[in-house]
């Protein structure tokens, strides 16, 4: 059996924008999924799932068949979690030239699914990690990055982007833009998670953003500035301008409203933040729901989201510079 985890993210700028090619800075933060997987005699596959925001389920099946988790959670979500264990499976299949594998796979995840801290994306490349290296094939982070990419665009019907699984399988802070994903300086960062305890749906999410670019001009013209946002901030990293940090994701926040992919908890813990005198907050993910990302090196703005109304957990998050790795079974 081999253990594999990868971290999840927050973006200090640029999702959604990301899928139409302009740059994006997601950072890995020290919250991880993990992953064990346990080849089989046969080509089924098990999986156990434990807080995946979905109370844990258990799934046997084979390649046809129609096992699904019977969980009180909606359909979409519980597709989205099976959906990328699956593509993380038939990756690790390609990937070691056994395309009738069967595995017994545990997720065991402090990441909620859906929330915009990069589940999928962490489970994804976890799974692939510890699939291959239980068939006998190590990948590079890289190599994982590149399969768990393709395994998140099959799943999300090619509306995905680098950004998530190239930061979940490499760590640290990383700029995307298009194909061109990198690896970036950054300093410590006083990251301050909110959690509505919601989720959005991904999909649905980037497909309004699109109806709406395609409809209107100014909304095209509010993705391409998300990009210029995301070019000063590269600016204001590089010389550790945390507060500069802060003022361009209140921007960044402000145009994702207008794209219609906040809402009202999501907005209610941002200026929860800011009123907490955090150099600045926003939305991270997909939005419609899940986690806010502020920037404050002191205890108020934890405090203040404790308090505020719609918000289910705050926590500090610190930067992993760890990405995919094995850990002890």
């Amino acid at each position: 059996m081999v253990v594999s985890s990868a971290p999840g993210k927050v973006y200090l700028f640029g999702e959604h924008a990301v899928v139409y090619g302009e740059p994006a800075v997601p950072c890995a933060i020290e919250r991880r999924a993990r992953v064990s997987v346990e080849a089989r005699d046969d080509d089924r596959i098990r999986v156990h799932a434990e807080d995946l925001s979905l109370n844990g389920f258990t799934v046997e099946y084979s390649d046809g068949s129609d096992g699904g988790p019977d969980v009180d959670v909606t359909e979409s979500l519980v597709q989205a979690g099976i959906g990328y264990i699956d593509a993380a499976v038939e990756q690790a299949r390609d990937a070691a030239g056994r395309p009738e594998a069967g595995f017994d796979i545990t997720v065991e995840s402090e990441i909620p699914l859906g929330a915009g801290l990069g589940s999928s994306a962490a489970v994804t490349a976890a799974g692939i990690d510890a699939g291959t290296r239980e068939l006998g094939v190590e990948l590079s982070a890289k190599e994982v990055a590149e399969r768990a990419y393709q395994a998140e665009l099959e799943v999300q019907n090619g509306e995905a982007s680098r950004a998530d699984t190239f930061c979940s399988a490499t760590g640290g802070a990383v700029r995307v833009e298009g194909d061109d994903c990198r690896a970036i300086e950054a300093p410590d960062l006083p990251f301050v998670i909110g959690f509505d305890g919601g989720a959005g749906d991904t999909g649905q999410l980037v497909a309004g953003v699109r109806a709406l670019r395609e409809e209107y001009e100014f909304a095209a013209d509010t993705v391409e500035s998300i990009g210029d946002i995301v070019r000063s901030g590269e600016e204001a990293l590089a010389a550790g301008d945390v507060a500069e940090l802060g003022e361009l994701m209140n921007f960044n926040h402000g145009l994702l409203e207008a794209l219609g992919v906040s809402s009202r908890s999501l907005d209610q813990m941002v200026w929860a933040a800011r009123d907490a005198g955090a150099h600045g907050a926003k939305l991270t993910g997909a939005g419609g729901g899940g986690c806010i990302v502020a920037l404050d090196p002191t205890d108020s703005t934890e405090t203040a989201l404790r308090y505020t109304p719609g918000c289910e957990d705050a926590f500090r998050a610190e930067l992993d510079t760890d990405g995919v790795r094995v850990e002890e079974a």
